[in-house]
């Protein structure tokens, strides 16, 4: 690979660039700047030195004529972006060396960044390691996706419930991007289809813009940079002069507060009508000015639709963007003439998508006669890409049924590979979700087991880690995380294994610290930190940790003098506004915690805490500090996980069930080295099929039933005794996710844990070999897969240094 493209600057002139735009661009001097101001002009002295690339590599680029990626996201949760570029540029000690020699402290500047939150939870987050690989390993690409106004909501605990306010990223300029006033595509929706002179034509009944904003993904060493285009909706008519001179003020605004509803927030409640079809204009805006977008990008260079595919590959991230299918077999036919079946067969040669998810509920729907009054053209192509499936196997699945339109078969049946995201998940997806589907395109699914980008989730958060493992093997491994490895050879050390304990320790003692000051709590740094933070659902059965949480309690409470390992249990994360189970389970968890934290027989022994409001930013806090890590999904539910990298990558021990990627963690870390519990995903599937199984399971553990009974009868609910009556009952009486039948192995388990941790060299030496052998889990790795096996897109970092490379 070339090296860097970015310029070395010293310490000096980098601070006389901040003190630049200091002046020239927020008009401050120094005595009178704001800790904004300062963050504001230190963000654009290193935006500066992403431009060339950028430019560079856009150039390298158009002159390769080769291929491009597009990577179509409902979300990109890319967190704060300052120590990000910082790294990736290999300006991160210039930085802060230039804040300190401006009498600023440049951790205090970072936290000033807003964290935008344009995601819910894994999906988003993978979809911006993946920019980051991409950029890192010289891919040309362009991620797509809304410019929320605002992202997922903010979380605070009111007496424990969860309450959601409004998150406002926006609310100041966002430094990172780039207005292109000039890209704009219209978006329509409604209308009706008619037939004239031969030909279809589609006469929309609403009309919005999409406009395009741009953020520069710059790579590691600053050697590629690739583009993050965010569409917001604009009216087509900003103002309506006449309405606001007669006085109706509100019929004035309509046209730009209806076109603003489209991207004003992630994942609006879609519980109603009117929720579903704001939803589903949310996903045909973003996808139809994508599409329209990489179209124009393409006949701009000359090119021939009919070699399309050469030339183009888009990847859908779940089925949020599966609308891509028709909507590019829409503008083959109706603007560019193409034939149904050649239409049809360039937009799959394009598409290829990425499935996520086991649950049926996950796999969208939408009703038809809701799709045929947004999308009418669109419901039509449907029909005649679902009569081409159907002549052309022996299937009987539909696309069309039952009255709605099912999204998981439509992107399967438009894409020319569909992916699972662990090897695990992917088996399943031929076995369940999509078994009559794999039937009829044999060989179309494939694996491409998920990665994270170890710039961010190593290098930056965990400064301790990172620089013990740049003394000990060097520093090649941050785009090269295989290298890792070589920590195996050292891990027998006593002196290396002491000096990963002391980075861990460091760690803990900053978590301690920021939960101090961010929420007056206080944990003893000596206690085992054992973490889940992640987006509650019933599935990744935080029920489940809390009920063991107090099962532990109880036993602690019986015999407090038993020599217990002092643990911290902490939780992170938020429940769907409408999802009335999973914000039920955050009550318990913070109500539990009320009680169990101020017993004083058990405090030294045992703590809950749930800081409110997680988001990136506190994940690069928690994960360095985590000892434990607890992934326990219902097996063969969770499709992949990333957190389970992160922690194992930072040095903590898996508890875990065989879902998802865990299987392929522990292969790489060693069953020793990984603590193993509950049901596979066939005995899951088996246990479904006994009568009753939850009450037997609860009728044969006394320890789970006692726990039950607790917090049945208001123990942990004093003000309000029925609160959790009908939690309980759901688990007795419709327990799917089987968290009464792993419950007693999860707790003899933590048991193992407990005495596992005792031994801290022991413990230290299997944390140290987690991170040593986990380098496999790279998202350089991943992205390297998907080109190779269904992008078919080269690396273009060569070609900085020669077009020769290209060819």
């Amino acid at each position: 690979m070339s090296k860097s493209s970015v310029p070395t600057i010293s310490v000096s002139d980098f601070s006389a660039d901040i003190l630049r735009h200091l002046k020239q661009s927020l008009g401050k001097d120094a005595r009178h700047a704001s800790l904004y101001d300062w963050r504001m002009s230190l963000s654009l002295a290193l935006r500066d030195h992403v431009v060339d690339p950028w430019f560079e590599s856009t150039r390298k680029t158009y002159e390769a004529r080769g291929k491009r990626v597009y990577y179509l996201s409902m979300e990109f949760l890319i967190g704060r972006l300052i120590e990000d570029v910082a790294v990736n540029l290999g300006f991160d000690a210039i930085a802060a060396q230039a804040m300190q020699s401006l009498g600023q402290d440049y951790a205090e500047v970072v936290a000033n960044e807003p964290d935008a939150a344009l995601g819910n939870g894994g999906l988003g987050r993978l979809a911006a390691c993946f920019m980051d690989s991409l950029s890192t390993l010289g891919i040309p690409a362009y991620g797509y996706g809304i410019r929320y106004e605002h992202g997922l909501f903010e979380q605070h605990f009111e007496d424990g419930a969860q309450m959601e306010t409004a998150e406002t990223w926006l609310a100041q300029r966002h430094v990172w991007e780039f207005e292109r006033p000039e890209v704009s595509y219209p978006i329509h929706f409604g209308g009706d289809v008619v037939e004239e002179m031969g030909k279809t034509i589609w006469r929309a009944g609403e009309t919005v813009m999409a406009s395009a904003y741009d953020t520069p993904v710059v790579g590691w060493q600053g050697r590629w940079a690739n583009t993050l285009r965010l569409w917001a909706a604009t009216p087509t008519t900003a103002f309506d002069l006449e309405s606001f001179n007669r006085g109706d003020y509100m019929a004035a605004s309509a046209p730009e507060a209806l076109a603003r509803t489209i991207s004003r927030v992630l994942y609006p409640d879609d519980t109603t009508d009117i929720g579903k079809e704001l939803r589903l204009k949310q996903e045909y805006f973003f996808t139809s000015a994508s599409i329209q977008d990489l179209l124009r990008r393409f006949l701009s260079e000359g090119g021939d639709l009919r070699a399309l595919p050469d030339h183009v590959a888009i990847q859908l991230n779940d089925t949020h963007p599966a609308i891509a299918g028709p909507e590019l077999v829409r503008i083959l036919m109706d603007d560019h003439g193409f034939e149904v079946a050649q239409a049809i067969s360039t937009a799959r040669g394009c598409l290829a998508y990425t499935n996520h998810t086991l649950l049926p509920e996950a796999l969208e729907r939408w009703p038809e006669d809701l799709f045929i009054r947004v999308l009418p053209r669109h419901h039509r192509i449907i029909q005649l890409i679902e009569a081409a499936h159907l002549a052309a196997t022996t299937s009987d699945i539909r696309i069309l049924e039952h009255g709605e339109v099912k999204m998981g078969e439509l992107a399967f049946i438009m894409a020319h590979h569909v992916n699972g995201v662990s090897a695990l998940h992917s088996d399943l997806v031929k076995e369940t979700v999509f078994s009559d589907l794999h039937a009829d395109y044999p060989g179309r699914i494939i694996n491409q087991t998920n990665g994270i980008t170890p710039r961010r989730w190593l290098y930056s958060c965990n400064p301790p880690l990172r620089n013990l493992i740049n003394e000990t093997i060097g520093t090649g491994w941050p785009d090269d995380l295989q290298q890792l490895d070589g920590l195996s050879d050292h891990v027998g050390d006593a002196g290396f294994i002491e000096k990963f304990q002391v980075a861990k320790d460091a760690n803990k003692a900053r978590l301690c610290d920021w939960l101090h000051k961010r929420d007056g709590v206080s944990l003893d740094p000596h206690a085992m930190f054992d973490v889940q933070i992640k987006r509650i659902h019933e599935y990744k059965r935080q029920l489940m940790n809390l009920l063991e949480t107090v099962a532990l309690w109880n036993e602690i409470r019986e015999n407090p003098n038993a020599g217990w390992t002092p643990r911290v249990k902490i939780f992170g994360g938020k429940a769907a506004p409408g999802y009335v189970v999973a914000k039920e389970i955050i009550h318990l968890i913070n109500d539990a915690a009320t009680i169990i934290n101020a017993d004083p027989v058990t405090r030294d022994y045992l703590q809950i805490v749930y800081p409110e409001n997680y988001n990136v930013s506190m994940a690069e806090i928690l994960i360095p500090a985590t000892d434990l890590s607890e992934q326990i999904s219902t097996a063969g539910k969770e499709a992949s996980g990333t957190g389970n990298m992160k922690f194992a990558l930072n040095g903590a021990p898996t508890i875990g069930t065989l879902d998802g990627a865990n299987v392929e963690i522990r292969d790489c870390v060693g069953a020793d080295n990984f603590f193993l519990f509950g049901l596979t995903a066939a005995q899951v599937t088996e246990r479904r099929s006994v009568p009753e199984y939850a009450r037997r399971a609860v009728e044969a553990s006394p320890r789970l039933a006692r726990v039950l009974k607790q917090i049945e009868s208001g123990v942990f609910s004093p003000s309000d005794k029925a609160r959790y009556h009908g939690l309980v009952q759901g688990l007795m009486n419709h327990d799917y996710f089987l968290v009464t039948c792993d419950f007693d192995s999860y707790f003899d388990t933590q048991r193992i844990v407990d005495k596992a941790f005792a031994d801290q060299p022991s413990w230290t030496r299997m944390a140290a070999l987690n991170t040593a052998r986990v380098g496999w889990f790279s998202s350089d790795r991943t992205i390297s897969g998907y080109a190779r096996d269904i992008w078919k897109t080269p690396s273009l970092i060569a070609s900085m240094g020669s077009r020769k490379d290209v060819a």
